[in-house]
């Protein structure tokens, strides 16, 4: 439901704040004084049409915001979702949702599963018939629910194949570019012969050669090293010898050094083995240096690591094993499909049963709600025609029809020319569907157009009984209508500094009646208000 409006800068309105509540929202008041510019922002926050000349005089830009309490929906952040629009003198449109700046058609996409307003017919969700078929469904109920979710599985998987035996039946030419490329592939990185950790080997052996004479020098001045060191200790040995007798700690020295002789002498032979090993051949460097440059190159080509490339290898491979075994992957395809296209039919041959079947009570519903809103001689009906290709609710396409008049022909409901009839028609549509239309905001724009009466109660009666599963928001100059407002809000312009100004107000009962008897007699006589009290009372 919509929380709070924020409009700016639209026509007569200055900056007008309207805060609303669920259930059944009245506007009325004085003509001319922004009633109607109130629906038309609320047409832009929508993601309707737009025109410079709304843009308030003397102002460069116009301002919509929003509040919705959407605790279901995810964009919602504890349960509310604030979506604006900012549209500028010099073209410049700004959308957002929840702050994240989208694009118009995002934004009229999100507000088309929120809000539907009657009264400007581009915007009416319901005369567009491809919307028909999910109207008829939500009313059919779960049966056809289970069904069609039966359904869409298979349309899915059904979908998936033909595009995967279409890919498969190209041109003999693309196909066989693309063979050749893959075994192209497939031959360089298998002629490469990759080995895992083989990277890393080769850069420490490319270490060990482009500092092969740093290596050399030191291991040669170690060794020099270590022969002086076992000449000088061998010497320190020869001395202890002659007073290890003497005194105890004198022999664990001598040991001490002797240990330290044979660890120098080991140590020697091991850097003198170094010394021999150090070999550098011009020839494994350069081996080692192409084969780095090739593993370069194939890491550009196919993957960040010999591990990726080995791993695309076996990918390319299957591919190859793929087309070259086509003509047998699309027979299996061939078969599933068939199997599946079978399934598809004995499901979209269930939900026609329902959509013909039901589709009867829903015309009936409809009619008698004509009839209860002075249209005795309208007849609504649903045409349901099989296709012969699949679509994603079965094969069927479902049409609203109506005719308003006797021996006139049934026509699409767009072309209802009379705007009074056309919300009478809508109101009866919604008022059959309020249970299972899942649109929570319904905005109605002057519905009692050309109505009077009986008919404008029954139009009061119906918004009411929407407005307990639905926010419905109903401008309106009928007493009756007005009566049956769960929330009554009257708007009016003033005068000030030689600018005009809407001004809004949510009234209390006694002010409500005023109005309704305003409404009723232009004047708020005794016998008006009498009137409205009787009119409210049976609301």
């Amino acid at each position: 439901m919509i929380t709070t409006l924020h409009i700016k800068n639209i026509g007569i309105i200055d900056d007008l704040n309207i805060e609303l509540n669920s259930g059944f929202n009245v506007f009325t008041g004085e003509t001319g004084a922004g009633k109607t510019l109130i629906i038309d922002a609320i047409n832009i926050i929508s993601g309707g049409r737009f025109s410079k000349d709304m843009i308030r005089k003397g102002e460069d830009y116009s301002f919509v915001e929003l509040n919705l309490y959407l605790p279901e929906n995810k964009n919602a952040i504890d349960g509310n979702v604030i979506v604006s629009r900012e549209i500028h003198l010099n073209g410049r449109n700004s959308c957002k949702i929840n702050g994240r700046l989208v694009t118009v058609a995002e934004l009229k996409e999100f507000m088309n599963s929120v809000i539907d307003i009657h009264g400007q017919n581009d915007n009416q969700k319901i005369l567009d018939p491809k919307a028909h078929i999910k109207y008829l469904d939500d009313f059919c109920g779960e049966e056809l629910l289970n069904v069609y979710n039966e359904y869409k599985d298979l349309f899915y998987k059904y979908n998936s194949l033909q595009k995967e035996l279409k890919e498969n039946l190209g041109d003999e030419k693309e196909k066989k570019r693309k063979l050749d490329l893959l075994q192209y592939e497939f031959e360089e990185i298998q002629k490469a012969d990759l080995k895992v950790g083989e990277e890393d080997t080769l850069n420490e052996k490319r270490n060990l050669y482009m500092n092969y004479e740093k290596i050399s020098k030191s291991v040669s001045n170690t060794n020099a090293c270590l022969d002086n060191s076992i000449e000088n200790v061998n010497d320190a040995i020869k001395s202890m010898e002659k007073i290890e007798g003497l005194d105890k700690q004198y022999e664990e020295k001598l040991t001490e050094l002797k240990n330290i002789y044979y660890e120098l002498e080991e140590l020697s032979r091991d850097m003198s083995g170094l010394d021999t090993e150090i070999y550098f051949d011009e020839n494994s460097q350069n081996e080692v240096e192409e084969r780095l440059d090739m593993i370069f190159n194939l890491k550009r080509k196919y993957g960040n690591s010999i591990e990726e490339i080995l791993e695309y290898k076996d990918k390319i491979e299957g591919e190859i094993n793929r087309i070259n075994n086509l003509e047998e992957v699309n027979k299996k395809i061939r078969e599933e499909i068939k199997l599946i296209t079978n399934k598809m039919n004995q499901k979209a041959e269930l939900m026609h049963d329902l959509r013909v079947k039901t589709s009867n009570i829903l015309s009936e519903k409809i009619n008698e709600e004509l009839t209860d809103l002075e249209m005795p001689n309208a007849k609504f009906k649903i045409e349901i025609n099989k296709n012969v290709e699949f679509n994603k609710r079965g094969l069927d396409e479902v049409e609203f029809f109506i005719s308003t008049n006797l021996g006139e022909d049934s026509k699409e409901l767009g072309k209802i020319a009379s705007g009074g009839e056309m919300s009478r028609i809508m109101l009866a549509i919604k008022t059959v569907l309020a249970n299972t239309d899942k649109t929570p905001i319904l905005i109605f724009d002057e519905i009692d157009t050309g109505i009077s009466g009986k008919a404008a109660k029954s139009v009061g009666k119906k918004l009411k009984l929407i407005g307990k599963n639905h926010q419905v928001v109903c401008i309106t100059h009928q007493p009756s209508i007005a009566a049956k407002g769960d929330y009554n809000y009257f708007i009016s312009k003033k005068a000030n500094n030689d600018r005009t100004y809407t001004e809004i107000k949510k009234l209390e009962e006694d002010e409500i009646i005023n109005e309704i008897a305003r409404i009723s007699n232009g004047d708020i006589t005794d016998i008006a208000r009498k009137h409205a009290i009787e009119l409210r009372k049976s609301a």
